[in-house]
Parts: structure tokens; sequence; C-alpha cells
């Protein structure tokens, strides 16, 4: 399927590791151009390396209001498409296990830095008259994990305000829309795995079994599997899809509108 993203150009927050690398890498090979944010260059540097032509890096911290700016800056220079709301997740914890100051924290690391960051990209995308907001989220906005107060509590807030985006941007040619991950091979889910072995005494290999267990089709997903799907979703063929939540977890939330 041509996916009509040739030459389009797009930021990527998080591009060292995981979904986010997994996004940029596919986005260059279907010939996209690419800004690869990440914290540590030294992770950008394979993705460079395989597309010396249109993979740009920035080091920086997608949650800092001066990285936002070298990001706005770029894209009116390279006429972006859209943008990759990823960065890292809050720690572990239950609710009587994280403090006053993990909850602050987290409102800063989960919430606060895409909506300081949508508010900057939308009045771009506005005057454009197109672009593409993907936010990369995680399962438990619909169905609640284990030991993940902070990501269960502020993901969902992520969802009702890019909901309320999507319905006052709609008719402007911009969409805006959330993957819900559930259990994926990334060094998110090497921490959860840390976690749960510490937590009921196991091994983290036999952490890693357990939440396999859960997963009705048997396995961990791959990031370049849900790649696919942010492709389609940063592309011109989803048009007529926004305000939407999109799991990507092998069968694990068990409601009706998983």
């Amino acid at each position: 399927m041509n996916f009509k993203i040739e030459n389009q150009v797009f930021v990527v927050g998080g591009a060292g590791s995981g979904f986010g690398n997994a996004i940029a890498t596919l986005l260059a090979s279907e010939g996209a151009k690419v800004l690869a944010v990440s914290r540590t260059l030294s992770k950008l540097e394979s993705l460079v390396l395989a597309f010396p032509n249109q993979v740009e890096c920035l080091a920086g911290d997608m949650m800092r209001d001066e990285v936002h700016d070298q990001c706005l800056t770029w894209m009116a220079e390279n006429n972006a498409s859209g943008v990759v709301f990823n960065a890292g997740g809050p720690p572990a914890g239950g609710f009587h296990h994280v403090d006053m100051q993990q909850w602050d924290n987290a409102y800063y690391a989960v919430l606060r830095w895409k909506i300081a960051l949508a508010k900057k990209v939308v009045p771009y995308f506005q005057k454009k008259g197109y672009g593409r907001l993907l936010f990369i989220e995680s399962v438990s906005v619909k169905q609640p994990i284990k030991n993940l107060v902070l990501s269960n509590a502020l993901r969902a807030a992520v969802v009702g305000a890019v909901k309320t985006l999507s319905q006052e941007v709609a008719h402007q040619g911009i969409t805006a829309n959330i993957l819900a991950p559930g259990y994926h091979r990334t060094p998110a889910m090497e921490r959860l795995f840390i976690k749960k072995s510490e937590i009921e005494g196991i091994t983290v290999n036999e952490a890693a079994a357990a939440f396999e267990l859960e997963i009705p089709v048997g396995e961990m997903g791959k990031p370049e599997e849900m790649a696919t799907l942010a492709l389609w979703l940063l592309s011109p063929w989803s048009r007529y899809v926004t305000g939407q939540t999109f799991t990507h977890d092998g069968g694990l939330v068990s409601g009706l509108f998983g």
C-alpha cells in the first residue's frame, strides 16, 4: 500500500529507542523526512547512518520548552506534516508507594509537556491547513495496570485533553489520535519486569513470563509492529479518523471497547 507519506516531514520524540525509534525508522524507510529527538544523541546515530539524507537529530528533552521551540523552528523551515508526542513514562509504583513529589514530577513528565508542545505546534498546522498529531501513551488508559498508578491516572488525562483538542481542530485538516500500546519488548517493560520481580520475590525472567501469560496471543508485541499503525495514522489516509485511542495489545484489554 502506498501511504502517500514520501517526502512528508515529521518530528518524532523519544526516537532513541522503543516505539519512537521504530516509528522514526519506518517513516524514513517510506521516504519521509524526520527530526529524531532524544536526550542521548548517541542513541540516534544508527538512524542517521541508515538514512543520512532523511533523518536529522536533535539532542534534547522533549519535556523542555526550549526543545519545543527548536522543534517548531525546524518544522517551519521544513514544512512539517506531523508530530509524534513520545517520551519516557513515570516510575512504577502503587498508590501507597508513590509520594507527592513523584506525583508532581509525573504531571510534568506525562501530561504538561504534551499540552505545552501542542499549544505551540497546533497554530502552525492551522495556518498550513493540515497536520497529524499522534500521542504514544499506554494500554493503561483503557485498563489500569497494577503498580502503575501514575501512568493509570495521568495518561487518562492526556486522552481527555487530546479528545477535546481533536474536536476543536477537526474542521481545519488536523487530526489528533492516541496509540495505547500493551506489553511490548521495550526498555519501559524491562523496568516493569524488575519492579514485579522485586515485589514478588521472583527472577526478572519469571516476571517477564508472568506478563506474557496475561496476553491472549501468548507473547509480547514488537515496536516495529505498532509502528505500522502509527504510519497509517500519520498519513493522509487517516483524514477521517480523529480523537481516537487505539490499543495495540495482543488482546490484553478485556473490555468491549478495547
